[in-house]
């Protein structure tokens, strides 16, 4: 990730260790939970796309819609909904069409329209809404090159929150591209894991008295585990896409990633938990993924009766340390939530931890700019 702002650069980095009871949160093709080998050890795995499609959908209790992106293949309709709030007639749709492949993109039909997911903010619908109302060229069956430019500068400029954060990627026009800002990594448990099998049956509730066995019969794989999360955002360029509107960004990516469950089986498990502690620092030099504190799998204590998730801390603290002293050197500033990280940082209410790294953030992008 680069920057313009002086050559200056500003991340934000998340720690989290949460621990997760039986739950299958992450399935793979088969329905098994998702897992992973790391340090010679099976352990549990939630992929990154999956807490980010949660952190998504808790984006939309945290931001305004307008602040935000749609991701879908029907964005014919989305843009010709926003020229008829301009003022379009009946022929919104074909405009809307018309002027989505001006812009580069391939359109099936209005029904269908694009082959692939696309992302676009509410902004961009607008843009392409009134410049396809105003500049009659960008609609012609074969536009200008001046009216091409001016439809992809619509869908590069103004992108929603989640754009920003997340990316976008465009297989039939790279040029719309949107390069991420943020980085989630796959969840992993600190220690190994064997995944386990709950077998179930079902009553049915009309069946005859006489009638013996159950009306249905399944199993159902699941596992718990300690997780250690992670994940980063280069504010810096954030700030390239988002301007005044950065700190917001941060602040809600944070409290997203801090609160959000992916619902994968949430009926069946009911597995939602909150952190055990959570770490932020600041950084102006590189990211620091500190899952190396867990390469080798965490031990549950004496007996196993004492749980993995102090385990989990002590080694977490210890790594974090040693990170420190032997290559980058401390965080411009740490912020913790949690007894368990206390000697990284004095802990504070998650609460309290948003309205400092709010406050950080602001003073800290003022330095680069």
């Amino acid at each position: 990730m680069t920057n313009s702002l002086n050559g200056k650069r500003l991340y934000v980095d998340v720690h989290i260790l949460q621990t997760v009871p039986p739950s299958c949160v992450n399935r793979d093709d088969t329905g098994s939970p998702k897992t992973a080998v790391y340090g010679g050890a099976t352990r549990a795995r939630v992929s990154s796309q999956c807490w980010k499609k949660a952190m998504r959908d808790m984006f939309k209790e945290i931001f305004p819609p307008e602040d935000l992106g749609i991701r879908t293949k029907r964005i014919v309709g989305m843009v010709a909904e926003e020229i008829r709030k301009l003022g379009g007639g009946d022929d919104s749709e074909a405009m809307a069409e018309k002027i989505l492949k001006t812009a580069g993109l391939t359109i099936k039909s209005i029904e269908k329209g694009t082959a692939a997911l696309f992302f676009m903010s509410y902004a961009q619908a607008a843009a392409l809404a009134e410049l396809a109302l105003t500049d009659p060229d960008t609609i012609s069956e074969k536009p200008s090159k001046e009216a091409q430019k001016k439809a992809q500068e619509a869908l590069q400029q103004s992108p929603g929150i989640d754009i920003a954060l997340f990316g976008r990627m465009v297989a039939d026009a790279p040029n719309l591209n949107t390069d991420a800002c943020a980085q989630v990594a796959h969840s992993i448990s600190t220690h190994k894991v064997s995944n386990e099998y709950d077998y179930f049956t079902a009553v049915d509730d009309l069946a005859p008295e006489d009638s013996v066995g159950a009306g249905h019969i399944g199993t159902v794989e699941y596992n718990s585990s300690t997780l250690y999360r992670y994940a980063t955002v280069a504010v810096h360029d954030l700030y390239m896409h988002l301007g005044e509107d950065t700190v917001k960004a941060v602040s809600g990516f944070v409290r997203a990633f801090v609160c959000s469950m992916p619902t994968g089986k949430q009926n069946t498990f009911a597995n939602r938990t909150l952190p055990d502690a959570v770490m932020v620092t600041l950084r102006d030099d590189q990211p620091i993924n500190l899952v190396g504190a867990f390469e080798r799998p965490v031990q549950a204590g004496r007996n196993n009766d004492q749980g993995y998730i102090s385990a989990s801390a002590k080694a977490f603290i210890e790594h974090a340390k040693r990170s420190y002293e032997d290559w980058l050197g401390q965080p411009i500033c740490s912020l913790v939530t949690g007894e368990l990280l206390s000697e990284l940082a004095e802990p504070m209410s998650f609460k309290d931890l948003l309205s400092s790294l709010e406050e950080e953030t602001k003073q800290r992008l003022g330095d680069v700019k």
